[in-house]
């Protein structure tokens, strides 16, 4: 068992099985040392959205469950890596993520919402896991999702 795996077990996670590319793209694009990791709902281990998780942040949402539903999308990202590279272990730094967050108009806390996603990944990966970020509120996202998250690996 790697450090992460531990890590994982450690947080109570079990990584899904990952969703498929519901549309003309790929759920990964590896380029020599970078993993690119497409955008990822907060699906649950059967591949729905919970009804918390749907939504405008600020209005249907509130910020703490949109923290959960980011959260739920790392768990998605870190599966697509595993499914891309095998191994966890293989990465070697979290370039970037970015968190594309489903506002109602006038909310603008954003950022602690996206902290679900990077304390996640950071609590997963340790130093590892420190990254660049953006964070974007929008009108809509696919199925109606608070939140989508996407990320840039560097990977051995």
């Amino acid at each position: 068992m790697s450090a992460i795996d531990t890590r994982l077990a450690e947080l109570g996670i079990t990584l899904p099985t990952p969703a498929t590319p519901v549309a003309n793209y790929v759920s990964f694009v590896q380029s020599g040392s970078l993993l690119v990791i497409s955008g990822q709902l907060p699906l649950q281990g059967d591949g729905t959205l919970a009804a918390q998780h749907k939504g405008k942040v600020g209005a249907d949402v509130d910020p703490e469950a949109a923290a959960e539903a980011a959260r739920l999308a790392a768990i998605n990202v870190l599966a697509q890596a595993q499914a891309a590279v095998g191994d966890l272990s293989r990465i070697v730094r979290v370039v970037r993520l970015g968190g594309f967050i489903n506002v109602a108009s006038g909310f603008t806390a954003i950022a602690p919402v996206m902290n679900g996603a990077s304390d996640l990944v950071v609590a997963v990966l340790g130093d590892a896991g420190r990254h660049a970020r953006s964070t974007v509120g929008v009108a809509e996202l696919p199925l109606g999702a608070a939140v989508e998250v996407e990320a840039i690996f560097e990977v051995a």
